[in-house]
């Protein structure tokens, strides 16, 4: 009916244009809401999903995807234990650190008992104590060792042990004053004010002297060798050997001993009687000198025997 109404419309709109009535619109508009509302296919168009665009992460992206957060989260425990560790080494709380101090002249203190192995100063470093208190440092069967550049120094168990190719000086930091330095130039060794001995295994040096008032004693406990590359040259106004066993003096070419040279016979075995001279039991020699200067000895096997003997290496006079 609705169709034959608007043939019928059309037809008498042939001539031109026909105006609706009020009540026409409402009807037209009315059945085309229904229209529309009971059409639930309206505007629908079938289409194959896997044949659209698809968004997100697929495939291999999806797979490094899950591989970074998998990356993230293990440094993310890693971060945390280190954490941890420096939290629980260190002591940080709300207050600073607990057992250490930064200053801003670039001072580390440390207030507590602190465990390290090996520490790499930057630039320059100064390690020292409290005006007050000592500074302790202990190594656990190992020795502390200080090292700047070639120089070192060792503290061990049963020596210290300092050495350097570019040399070293000691000094008091509040006088400035040099207690010891190997810069021979321009002064030489002295020991420090208060140190009457030293002490060592092995020293190489050109020359060992003491002042004017002063005496020079050189002992050993066990074996004292002293050898020149130029020879070996000792003066003094009294010079005394003190030895428990033997003397032995070598030379490549000679041995010079200028001045009275005197033996002493308090520790020489003595008899009472001449007896013994021809019993076998002592073996001595008489020390003889030539007037060169060339020692010898002769065996002494009678009472008041002389040089005078037959194979002597003197001339007449001896």
């Amino acid at each position: 009916m609705a169709a034959a109404a608007a043939a019928a419309a059309e037809q008498q709109s042939s001539n031109g244009p026909v105006k609706k009535s009020m009540r026409e619109k409402a009807v037209e508009r009315r059945n085309v809401n229904k229209e529309h509302n009971s059409n639930f296919k309206a505007g629908y168009i079938p289409i194959d999903e896997d044949r659209l665009h698809k968004t997100g992460l697929r495939g291999r992206k999806g797979n490094l995807a899950i591989c970074v957060i998998i990356l993230l989260f293990i440094l993310a425990v890693i971060n945390l234990i280190i954490t941890l560790v420096i939290w629980s080494v260190i002591r940080i709380g709300p207050n600073g650190c607990d057992s250490m101090e930064f200053h801003e002249s670039g001072l580390l203190r440390f207030k507590q008992v602190s465990d390290m192995g090996v520490i790499h100063p930057l630039y320059k470093s100064t390690v020292g104590g409290r005006r007050n208190e000592n500074l302790v440092i202990t190594g656990n069967n190992q020795p502390i060792v200080f090292q700047q550049g070639t120089t070192k120094l060792s503290v061990e168990k049963n020596k210290t042990s300092i050495t350097s190719d570019i040399g070293m000086q000691f000094f008091d930091p509040r006088t400035q004053n040099i207690l010891f330095s190997t810069d021979y130039e321009t002064h030489e060794f002295h020991l420090p004010s208060g140190v009457k001995s030293l002490n060592v295994q092995k020293a190489s040096t050109e020359r060992i002297t003491s002042n004017a008032t002063s005496d020079l004693n050189i002992k050993v406990d066990g074996r004292a060798i002293v050898r020149g590359n130029e020879g070996v040259f000792i003066m003094g106004k009294t010079i005394e050997f003190h030895s428990g066993g033997d003397m032995e003096l070598k030379a490549e070419s000679s041995i010079v001993l200028n001045g009275s040279v005197t033996v002493s016979t308090s520790r020489l075995p003595t008899s009472s009687s001449g007896d013994q001279f021809g019993a076998g039991e002592w073996v001595r020699y008489k020390l003889c000198v030539c007037a060169d200067g060339t020692l010898f000895r002769v065996q002494v096997t009678g009472p008041h025997m002389g040089c005078q003997v037959s194979d002597h290496p003197c001339g007449n006079t001896h």
